[in-house]
């Protein structure tokens, strides 16, 4: 049999779900087909005899269309030119025009795009190709030194954006003295005599022009990408300002030639000053900015500059160096006090403690002896191990951590959607604001052509969708990369978005309130068997089991000097015990649902079996050959963290629950020594999803917390699920957080972190929308028309265009004092 998923289109109901349903069923060989209209998809399993084609024709015939899931792959890509959020929604379109592409994100703030593709359909050059024509930059992808690249690239990047300001400064500073000095009535500035303009005019205007022609120079980027932009009818934030310095500069030269003929007044019409400070002002905001957005991203540049170069490995038992490029899986590799672990493995001989702070963000350094796992980067503090290769390259822990936390900043957030649409809209609206004010003023003065210039270079100026574009990236980039400082691991916008709405959290129990280490604590025989007998027959009979009160049962018995029986049969009972035969006799171990379910009367052991529960030990019964033989205790130590951590999330005004497959009064003994609300006991490992489901119906935003394979399906059921890091890696697979230590107080911290993120971006937001909301009107001269106020001076306006983008990047930066340990900044 072969299973199938395939995407279906022209679906518009049920009843169209149950049509295809019906009609595929119909085919021979079709064993089961299921159409789920949500996803638009066809689950179909067939045999072998049945050609997928004939499938897709019998739903091409009733009118719909079924194509197979295509498998894309994922590439991110570093975009060079881009110079604010309409940049980037130009790129984002360029791309997704393209056929074979599934979906294109590109982040204004890491300048990356990140792009599925389909290969059959569209190469990579072909992607590289359409950014390349919409007037960009496509740099190279999946190098292995791209992050030092990325690195130089952006610190040339702010050299030459330094460079361009000091120069255009160098002129327009003199420029803006020559033009302001004669204004100034109140004081007499020192002025040469020979560019006087009353007395010499032409000399005057000629004298700004030459001042003006080299900071025009150094802001030939506006011009050449801001009006390729415009003809391409996709403005930009460069068009604005190519727009409004070209209209001031070419106003500028037709008075220089009135000058020229001897009109002589037009010396009072000259706005050259206004073009080259403009430049110079946004040349300055361009080079904070990019600062700034270098240090959204610092901590991805501290992970990565984590990895040590080299490694020695043993071979022939000689040490040799090598890079850490050439080390294969298998290799031996010995690691000396203060030298860096290399790559991940396990030790295979020697003793030491690692300080694995980077990874987990835990201080304390971590014992390692023969059999325990290392990892890449971590920092061998005492002794001398040697350790076997098992994961390199981009297969390590760091590398995961590293592209995990990539994919988290490159990501966007639901509350980014909004920004994202205006920014799209933005620079046209704002070109038509522009014109309809100039040409309002223009009219109502009665042809003031200075007037109207004014107003029309203002608006254009003072308008700023980076601000908007920059709010909700730079938040999360700095968000997500403070989570991954220490220990909080985020996988997207979005996970960091539902995390401050979460107003209940459930928390498995074993291995993540409790050590997950039980030890056996009673055995209480019922009968003639003796103590020692019951221990041993109960840890024979789990020796197949791979549950951890089991495993606890085993090795209780190994402790006890007791020698295990090999088992002739074993049967796992999911949710109740296990049973098996041992030297020819029936042995049941489980809770009371599997006593009752083989009609084994508990008589004399039930009131034992509370008491023990009441003390927070899980009892075991045990039963051979059809009749009780006894109990066996198990009790799992609370971790030091879990009631700190539950009293946190209360003051946070959040509702806690377990859940947990322990008999009822265990799991309430568990749930009063931390201070749990409420408790889910009994739960089967398959229901534990369906658990969280009834929570989400009562209208709570449910978060679950986790470490077993079994919580994977409730991690992924929940509105955020939350992996123990020293859980599975099913568990962190299904998860939208992880931490990477397995302290509790870590969740508050990450529902902590997600509130002070998202009230950053709103914040951001807030001023970036309210920027334009104020300015604008302004510069179209309202205050003017309402009040008899001033007019904002273009000059004005450039400086606050820059400083909005300026305010949003700090602002973001301010996430960098949060300290997840005390949850304040």
């Amino acid at each position: 049999m072969e299973n199938k998923t395939l995407d279906i289109r022209g679906m518009t109901c049920a009843a169209c779900a149950q049509r295809i349903e019906k009609t595929v069923k119909k085919l021979p060989g079709i064993s089961q087909a299921s159409v789920n209209l949500a996803s638009e998809k066809l689950f179909v399993e067939y045999d072998s005899s049945l050609d997928l084609s004939d499938i897709k024709a019998a739903v091409s015939k009733i009118g719909y269309e079924a194509a197979e899931k295509t498998e894309y792959s994922d590439v991110t890509i570093p975009i060079g030119g881009m110079t604010c959020a309409a940049c980037a929604r130009r790129v984002e379109k360029a791309i997704g025009k393209l056929e074979g592409v599934e979906s294109s994100s590109v982040n204004f703030a890491t300048e990356k795009a990140t792009v599925a593709y389909d290969p059959r359909k569209v190469r990579l050059s072909a992607i590289k190709a359409a950014i390349e024509k919409a007037g960009y930059q496509a740099l190279e992808v999946n190098k292995a030194d791209a992050a030092d690249e990325d690195r130089l690239r952006k610190q040339q990047e702010i050299k030459t954006l330094w460079t361009k300001f000091i120069t255009s400064a160098v002129f327009s500073l003199p420029l803006l003295y020559i033009a302001m000095a004669p204004m100034i009535s109140f004081i007499r500035l020192p002025f040469p005599s020979a560019i006087e303009p009353m007395n010499y005019p032409l000399a005057y205007a000629l004298t700004e022009l030459v001042l003006t022609a080299p900071v025009i120079g150094v802001g030939y980027k506006f011009y050449t990408i801001g009006f390729k932009a415009l003809f391409q009818r996709s403005p930009n934030m460069d068009s604005l300002i190519a727009i409004g310095t070209t209209a001031a500069v070419l106003y500028s030269i037709y008075n220089t030639f009135q000058i020229a003929a001897g009109h002589f007044m037009a010396v009072d019409a000259l706005y050259f000053e206004s073009a080259g400070v403009i430049i110079t002002l946004i040349l300055l905001g361009k080079s904070l900015e990019a600062v700034s957005k270098g240090r959204t991203s610092e901590a991805i540049k501290k992970l990565m500059g984590l990895a040590p170069k080299t490694a020695v490995i043993l071979e022939n038992g000689q040490e040799k160096e090598i890079p850490i490029d050439e080390v294969e899986i298998g290799d031996v590799i010995l690691v000396k006090p203060g030298d860096k672990i290399p790559v991940d493995g396990t030790v295979t001989g020697g003793h030491t403690s690692i300080d694995e702070s980077m990874l987990t963000g835990e201080s304390m350094p971590v014992d390692k002896k023969e059999g325990d796992p290392v990892y890449a980067a971590s920092l061998n503090t005492t002794g001398v191990i040697q350790f076997k290769a098992e994961k390199i390259g981009s297969d390590t822990a760091l590398a995961q951590i590293i592209k995990l936390v990539e994919d988290a900043q490159g990501s966007k957030a639901p509350i980014a959607q909004m920004a994202d649409i205006v920014s799209g809209y933005f620079v046209p609206v704002v070109c038509v604001v522009a014109l309809l004010a100039g040409i309002g003023w223009f009219i109502g003065t009665g042809g003031d052509l200075k007037f109207a210039l004014t107003i029309f270079i203002s608006v254009l100026v003072i308008a700023c969708p980076c601000a908007l574009g920059l709010a909700t990236p730079t938040a999360i980039m700095v968000g997500t990369g403070k989570g991954a400082e220490n220990g909080i691991l985020i996988k997207g916008g979005e996970a960091l978005e539902t995390a401050h709405k979460i107003n209940t959290i459930v928390f498995d129990k074993t291995g993540t309130i409790t050590e997950g280490k039980p030890k056996v604590t009673d055995v209480l025989p019922a009968g003639s068997v003796s103590k020692d007998r019951l221990l041993q027959l109960t840890a024979s009979a789990e020796r197949g089991s791979e549950h951890p009160l089991g495993q606890a049962i085993v090795l209780g018995a190994k402790e006890s000097g007791l020698t295990l029986l090999e088992a002739e049969q074993f049967d796992s009972l999911t949710g109740r015990g296990i049973k098996a035969r041992l030297e020819g006799e029936d042995i049941l171990a489980g809770n009371r649902k599997l006593m009752d379910e083989q009609n084994i009367s508990l008589t004399g052991m039930e009131e034992i079996s509370d008491r023990l529960a009441e003390e927070g030990k899980t009892p075991m019964y045990v039963a051979i050959n059809g009749e009780l033989a006894g109990i066996v205790a198990v009790a799992d130590v609370v971790k030091e963290s879990s009631r700190a951590a539950i009293e946190r999330l209360h003051k946070m005004g959040i509702q806690v629950a377990m859940i947990t497959g322990d008999n009822k009064k265990t799991a309430a003994a568990i749930a009063k020594q931390v201070g749990i609300d409420r408790v889910l006991a009994e739960v089967l490992p398959q229901d534990k999803s369906n658990e969280v489901k009834k929570l989400q119906s009562e209208d709570r935003k449910v978060a679950m917390v986790g470490d077993g394979i079994n919580d994977a399906p409730a991690l992924a059921q929940a509105d955020i699920g939350i992996a123990i890091g020293s859980g599975t890696d099913v568990a962190m697979e299904s998860a939208d957080i992880v931490l990477m230590r397995s302290d509790l107080m870590d969740v508050p911290a990450a529902i902590d972190l997600s509130k002070h993120t998202i009230r950053n971006i709103k914040q951001n937001l807030f001023w970036a929308f309210g920027y334009n909301v104020i300015g604008i009107p302004i510069a179209a001269g309202m205050l003017h028309l309402l009040f008899n106020g001033p007019l904002l001076n273009p000059m004005f306006a450039a400086a606050a265009m820059s400083l909005s983008s300026v305010s949003v990047l700090t602002n973001a930066l301010r996430l960098k004092r949060f300290k997840p340990d005390t949850g304040k900044r």
